[in-house]
């Protein structure tokens, strides 16, 4: 499994909001590129990064300080929040991000993730957000009526080489992840399946581990590292 620091971008700054919530921040550094340096340093062979304000405006806002981040490290970016038409997925992909994440358009447009697919193969993923098994969008500010199984279910069957699964209810509250839940997406599906929420110590990686899921390709964390509750090196002995 692959050990993936988070770097939340809001206002310029790089920051963790308890469950998704804007008015929730914790500030952590004014330097994202700085901070994507330090994990580069500590290990990490991936980067997630997370355009929030453009997850809840609709549009990406960030696509500056991303193409830095970019520029600045030598391991691939991945990015999500408010990619939401193929001009902004192409626009992510010239500021040098590596994977590109829909969300939102996912369950917005699932007919277009064939095609994008097609297109984009392993740069794009699909990211599905949810709270008591119900799809989340927008943000997380909305609570769809679609099962998050059946939108992995049916990305997968388009085509879509990774999802990126988030239980948000337990994001950024550092009391575990939901192993179960993202049992039953690895179950559901063929494709890649990266594990994201509440992943707070070696143990929630080595749990994850213990599912035994070939497709089960790696873990996302966030405010544990950022807080200090656990290091890399810890995560990365545990993967």
């Amino acid at each position: 499994m692959v050990i993936i620091p988070a770097i939340d971008l809001k206002g310029g700054r790089c920051v963790r909001l308890r469950q998704g919530l804007a008015d929730q921040e914790t500030v952590y550094s004014d330097d994202p590129v700085e901070t994507a340096r330090r994990w580069e340093r500590e290990g990490a062979g991936l980067l997630h990064v997370v355009d929030l304000d453009g997850a809840f405006a609709g549009r990406p806002v960030h696509t500056g300080v991303v193409e830095r981040i970019a520029a600045a490290v030598g391991i691939p970016v991945e990015l999500g929040g408010g990619i939401r038409t193929d001009a902004d997925i192409e626009a992510a992909v010239a500021a040098g991000v590596e994977r590109v994440i829909v969300g939102t358009r996912a369950f917005s447009e699932p007919a277009s993730l064939r095609g994008l697919a097609d297109r984009y193969g392993e740069r794009l993923a699909v990211g599905i957000d949810a709270r008591d098994g119900f799809v989340q969008v927008r943000g997380w500010v909305e609570t769809t009526s679609i099962r998050a199984l059946d939108l992995a279910a049916q990305a997968d069957g388009m085509g879509v080489r990774t999802l990126i699964y988030t239980d948000t209810a337990t994001d950024g509250m550092l009391t575990g992840h939901n192993v179960a839940a993202t049992d039953a997406v690895c179950r559901a599906v063929r494709c890649d399946v990266v594990a994201s929420g509440g992943v707070s110590s070696a143990a929630d990686v080595a749990a994850l581990r213990a599912l035994e899921h070939p497709n089960l390709a790696g873990a996302i964390v966030g405010k544990a590292l950022y807080d200090g509750v656990v290091t890399m090196a810890e995560l990365l002995a545990a993967s």
